[in-house]
C-alpha cells in the first residue's frame, strides 16, 4: 500500500473514531439515565436522571475526542514537527 493511501485510510479511521466516540457516549449516557429513571426509581425522577446522564454522556464523548486529538497532536510533535504548545507552562 502506498504511503498516501495509508495516510488517507488513517485519516478516515480517525474521523470514524471521532463520530463513534460522540455517538457511543451519548447513547450510553441516555440508556443509563433512562434505566435509572424507569427501572430503579420507577419513574419518580423522570426525566431528570435521563437528562443528567445524557449530558454526562455528551460530555464524556467530547472529552474522549479531545483526548484523542491531543494525543495525535503530541504524536506529530514527536515525529520531528516544529514543536508546538504542549499544555505545560
Amino acid at each position: 500500500m502506498k504511503k498516501e493511501d495509508r495516510q488517507f485510510m488513517l485519516g478516515l479511521y480517525n474521523l470514524a473514531t471521532v463520530g463513534l466516540n460522540i455517538v457511543a457516549g451519548t447513547f450510553i449516557g441516555l440508556a443509563m439515565g433512562w434505566f435509572l429513571d424507569h427501572k430503579v426509581f420507577h419513574e419518580k425522577t423522570t426525566p431528570w436522571l435521563t437528562l443528567a446522564f445524557l449530558l454526562f454522556g455528551i460530555i464524556a464523548g467530547f472529552r474522549n475526542v479531545f483526548k484523542m486529538v491531543r494525543g495525535k497532536m503530541g504524536k506529530d510533535d514527536d515525529e520531528g514537527g516544529e514543536g508546538g504548545y504542549d499544555g505545560r507552562k
